[in-house]
């Protein structure tokens, strides 16, 4: 059984002003290691599968680095939409590709933007995902939910299926804080990352039946890839596609599906709120980047220096961020709200910092 990684880098990740900007985005940073988000995920496959069989899906403005920051990546293995058309339209992009090599090739889609901790546990988990996919099923990985977090989608599991896995009840959108209490007392429910696993034909047939005004362009870009044509297809086609994720288009209605719960110390690195869950804190709970840092009686602090001193005195749960040409301030209770200030800058035309 070949694995195929499908890495989705699509993201623009405005929470992470002033780090990141419309050219480098969240996936582009390293945000949890010295290597940058995408980079580490390709990274983690490593034994699983091959780079050789590794895609991108990406937009024009983000090719170039994508394919920088992977080292080895085929040419023909960087998927690039010439439009933004969520992630139902990018899978199953990326699926055809698949199908043309390999049409029961088994598919591990993963957002290029997250982190994982325990990367041997995550292997497992991939492995056996694979394992249920390979039978046929559509299978999603479940988060274990360690907090009532408001900021996911949840999974309600049903009972074992035969072939592995657990049945899926429901998707459940992003709750409010009691909701999420519920949901995690209740321990029938996992957080749902955006990690999927199928064959490429399973997906592609889910398509075709769940998403049939995709049909007809899908099966135009079928006929073109590996072909001279396809590029111009691509152009012409793919602004067609309905812009759609794949969980409403595909997964909240397809009876093949299974959810395969995993512990593996995942994060979405979803604010700069969240960087203490994937970087070591010191004793005062701070982490701090950067050689001209100083940080003076300060807890819980997150302070991310540029190359010049950035100096943090007597404060607690605050993010201090330099980007060099930018400074952001703010309580790490609203770290969501930093795409507030990428908004007043757009209002103000302020396009250079952005």
């Amino acid at each position: 059984m070949a694995l195929y990684p499908v890495i989705m880098a699509g993201g623009s990740g405005t929470r992470f002003w002033p780090l990141s900007r419309q050219a480098r985005p969240k996936q582009f940073l390293p945000l949890a290691s010295r290597q940058p988000l995408i980079t580490d995920t390709a990274a983690r496959l490593k034994g699983l599968s091959t780079v050789k069989n590794t895609f991108i899906v990406c937009g024009p403005l983000h090719a170039k680095a994508a394919a920088k920051l992977v080292k080895g990546l085929p040419k023909g293995n960087l998927l690039v939409e010439p439009v933004a058309r969520n992630t139902a339209p990018a899978i199953a992009l990326a699926a055809l590709h698949v199908a043309a090599r390999d049409p029961e090739g088994v598919m591990v889609v993963l957002p290029s933007d997250h982190h994982v901790a325990d990367v041997p546990g995550f292997k497992r988990t991939l492995a056996e995902a694979a394992r249920i996919a390979e039978g046929g099923h559509i299978v999603t990985l479940g988060i274990q939910p360690n907090r009532p977090e408001t900021g996911y989608g949840y999974i309600q599991v049903g009972a074992s299926l035969e072939g592995g896995g657990r049945a899926v009840k429901a998707f459940k959108e992003k709750p409010d804080v009691e909701t999420a209490r519920g949901y995690v007392s209740s321990g029938e429910y996992l957080w749902n990352g955006g990690i999927f696993v199928f064959r490429a034909d399973v997906i592609l047939a889910a398509f075709a039946q769940h998403m049939p005004e995709m049909k007809k362009g899908l099966e135009a870009l079928r006929k073109t890839v590996g072909k001279r044509t396809y590029a111009a297809v691509l152009k012409k086609v793919f602004p067609k596609l309905p812009s759609i994720s794949i969980d409403y288009g595909v997964m909240e209605k397809a009876s093949n599906i299974a959810v395969l719960p995993g512990d593996f110390g995942w994060s979405d690195v979803g604010s700069f709120a969240a960087i203490p869950e994937v970087r070591p804190a010191d004793a005062n709970g701070n982490v701090i980047s950067g050689d001209l840092a100083v940080v003076v009686d300060c807890t819980g602090c997150v302070v991310l220096a540029d190359k010049r001193p950035l100096s943090v005195v007597g404060l607690k749960d605050v993010v201090v961020v330099d980007s060099g040409d930018a400074v952001l301030v703010v309580p790490r209770e609203k770290s969501q709200d930093v795409r507030k200030v990428v908004e007043a800058l757009k209002a103000r035309k302020l396009q250079k910092y952005l």
